[in-house]
């Protein structure tokens, strides 16, 4: 008889350092500005991460084998558009659906998620990231405090 083995979430924990975001830029100028400021090579992947089946979100990221990182970028909010039929004054018009990747921080517009041994983000990176002129604050987020952190186990 073969033995299973099974890894219950319990024991099973990805060690990461999130840091939040917030700009008004379009993802892909995000990506172009954190590529010319940090010198990373973030790309974007070719699937989207799918939450339901309704929303999706855009991520960003590349494997820095020198220094054993994992970057990520995501945003935090997709939206659809949805367009309700009524036969009142606003007949046809269009509405729009909000989803936010992490509920609790509806304000923030972007996570860069860095896998790494240890969940430390030397100072030296926010000061860098503030440098970038569209970003208007940058700021680390303690992970185990967050009530949806299995949304960015992906």
């Amino acid at each position: 008889m073969a033995t299973t083995h099974r890894i219950f979430e319990d024991f099973y924990e990805e060690t990461f350092a999130l840091l939040a975001l917030h700009s008004s830029l379009d993802d892909y100028a995000m990506v172009y500005a954190l590529n010319s400021t940090l010198k990373t090579k973030l790309k974007r992947t070719r699937a989207d991460l799918d939450t339901s089946e309704n929303f999706s979100f855009p991520f960003f990221e590349w494997k820095d084998e020198l220094n054993h990182r994992n970057w990520t970028l995501i945003t935090n909010y997709s939206s659809k558009e949805e367009s309700m039929e009524s036969d009142d004054l606003f007949q046809n018009e269009i509405s729009f659906t909000t989803n936010y990747l992490v509920p609790e921080h509806r304000d923030v517009d972007y996570f860069l998620k860095i896998e790494q041994d240890d969940h430390e983000i030397d100072d030296e990176l926010i000061s860098a990231l503030l440098e970038i002129p569209k970003i208007i604050t940058a700021y680390p987020i303690d992970v185990d405090k967050l009530k949806s952190k299995n949304n960015l186990i992906f």
